[in-house]
């Protein structure tokens, strides 16, 4: 119903936020670790929100960007995780943290969310690992942090290298954690970002 909700932050809370928009005041449930990211009160905001409706109420739910609105959706498709649960391990882990444990299986990092088992945290890997690859997560993460003509370039070195690793007995989350921990410069190629990857394994 809402793709997006863009108006005047009239509040902020620990959990939500208000956004005034038309003369109409929207009460948002946020990610905790949005927050810090908010303008200022009175500052303009655009929020992308997912309208959550249920008998006895109806629910809005904002995101910062269409990235984490789309990790969202997909978390509440797995059983046992409704909006807050989906929420919650939002709050916990950004999209892109949360992409490299399902894709390395890391279970122990999901169920640091609250309210999230082991149990639940397995059924998360398994339900969307499959809609996932490492590739995307890659060029997200470079989406996100960074700008130029060396994103595919760069996703496509960190693929190899991590693919090097696994070859060299090193666990899928191992080398996804040692990889994604390495800076690409424009000058480096595999070979640079697997040294540096390796040295990064010492200190796990």
């Amino acid at each position: 119903m809402y793709a997006y909700i863009k108006g005047e932050l009239a509040e902020k809370n620990i959990d939500h936020i208000v956004v005034e928009a038309g003369g109409i005041g929207y009460l948002i449930y946020v990610p905790a670790q949005s927050i810090d990211y908010l303008p200022d009160e009175g500052d303009q905001i655009k929020v992308y929100t997912y309208l959550y409706i249920r008998e006895d109420a109806m629910v809005l739910y904002g995101f910062l960007t269409k990235d984490d609105l789309e990790i969202f959706k997909m978390l509440i498709t797995v059983s046992g995780i409704g909006p807050k649960g989906g929420l919650g391990i939002l709050s916990t882990l950004s999209a892109d943290d949360l992409r490299f444990a399902i894709l390395s299986g890391d279970s122990k990092t999901i169920s640091k969310a609250p309210g999230i088992g082991a149990k639940t945290a397995q059924r998360v890997i398994i339900d969307l690992k499959d809609k996932m690859s490492l590739e995307e997560a890659f060029e997200k993460k470079l989406d996100n942090n960074a700008d130029g003509v060396q994103k595919t370039l760069n996703s496509s070195i960190k693929n190899d290298a991590v693919l090097a690793l696994s070859a060299l007995g090193y666990s899928s989350a191992e080398s996804l954690k040692a990889v994604s921990k390495v800076d690409i410069t424009d000058d480096m190629d595999v070979e640079d970002v697997l040294k540096l990857a390796l040295k990064n394994m010492s200190s796990f």
